[in-house]
């Protein structure tokens, strides 16, 4: 008689709930077509360890908006994307583009398209005349797939209805957007609170970010730290990084340089002896059908076995060397 086949975590861990999205640790953006190519050429030597974001908003000039659009659609639907991790950030709802960027890059690359990424929302219902068009434009092309979408926090407004905008379908990430966010206290907030130390000392940055990792949390998606402007000191970028994983509990950061990827993912990788003790425990759940079991003493079941699980999710999203065994039981 043939055993039944090994039930994967998120078969049985999250029944009747939403599982958290395990994302690359790293947003990479680039806006022109040579920067967009250098970091598709550098994903398919890396893998998805990073996501590549084409920028609609920056990226295009005045004026030349649809050729940009046309431009971002076409490297999502390059055979070279090997991973399907390409996002796009279009304008904002008060831009007179933002509507045709949609229609473009849905039309043109929707089944394709990993995520979109919303700027400078002023409100939640900001947030809904977006996702309204985004249905809209995924009934015209055919697209059968919900499209994700990233909201950008950088308003006023955006931070007071952070949990609303959380608790939307189809978001997937909140990302701070911290030099807007600043600009938008009209020079109450000193220039040096875009950099650090002082973006994680500030107390207004400081209520910011805890309230966007929180909202984030408690809604069950992603909390995105923003760009560090070093592009040089490694050093100096993987603090950024691990203060704000470890003091903030962003879970995936902002990367405007390619030198920035690998700092940003050292920092954000879990550690290594947790690791191990996700690979035992979870084999052995999966092994015991996902009831409880024992390991070095201690009792598991359901809600540590989530967890461990979304630990080792991420430490493979992260690039992190696992065992072949467990690579194929679980990824």
């Amino acid at each position: 008689m043939t055993s039944a086949a090994p039930v994967h975590p998120r078969d049985v861990l999250y029944q009747g709930e939403r599982a958290f999205p395990i994302l690359p640790a790293v947003d990479h953006y680039a806006g022109s077509e040579k920067l967009m190519r250098k970091a598709l050429a550098l994903q398919g030597e890396r893998g998805p360890v990073f996501d590549l974001t084409c920028d609609c908003e920056d990226g295009a000039a005045a004026g030349n908006e649809g050729a940009h659009r046309l431009l971002c659609a076409s490297i999502i639907n390059d055979a070279d994307n090997l991973f399907g991790r390409i996002g796009v950030r279009i304008h904002d709802v008060t831009h007179a583009q933002w509507k045709a960027d949609m229609d473009v890059l849905v039309g043109e690359a929707g089944d394709r398209l990993a995520f979109i990424t919303l700027p400078k929302a002023r409100s939640a219902d900001d947030v809904r005349t977006q996702l309204d068009w985004l249905r809209t434009c995924e009934t015209l092309a055919g697209v059968k797939r919900a499209i994700p979408v990233h909201v950008l926090i950088e308003s006023h407004g955006a931070l007071r209805e952070v949990w609303d905008i959380a608790r939307l379908d189809r978001v997937e990430s909140l990302d701070l957007g911290l030099m807007d966010f600043v600009s938008a206290h009209h020079g109450a907030l000193p220039g040096d609170a875009m950099k650090s130390p002082k973006q994680f000392e500030h107390p207004i940055i400081v209520r910011a970010k805890c309230e966007i990792a929180a909202a984030a949390h408690g809604c069950g998606v992603v909390p995105t730290h923003n760009v560090t402007t070093e592009i040089r000191d490694i050093e100096y970028i993987r603090r950024d990084a691990e203060q704000a994983r470890h003091d903030f509990g962003f879970m995936r950061m902002w990367s405007i340089h390619p030198n920035q990827i690998e700092p940003i993912l050292s920092a954000m990788r879990p550690d290594f002896s947790e690791v191990e003790d996700a690979i035992a425990i979870l084999c052995a759940a999966q092994d015991a059908s996902w009831g409880p079991t024992r390991h070095r003493d201690t009792l598991h079941d359901r809600a540590s076995y989530r967890y461990y699980w979304e630990l080792l999710a991420r430490a493979h999203a992260t690039g992190m060397a696992l065992p072949d065994a467990m690579r194929h039981r679980f990824f």
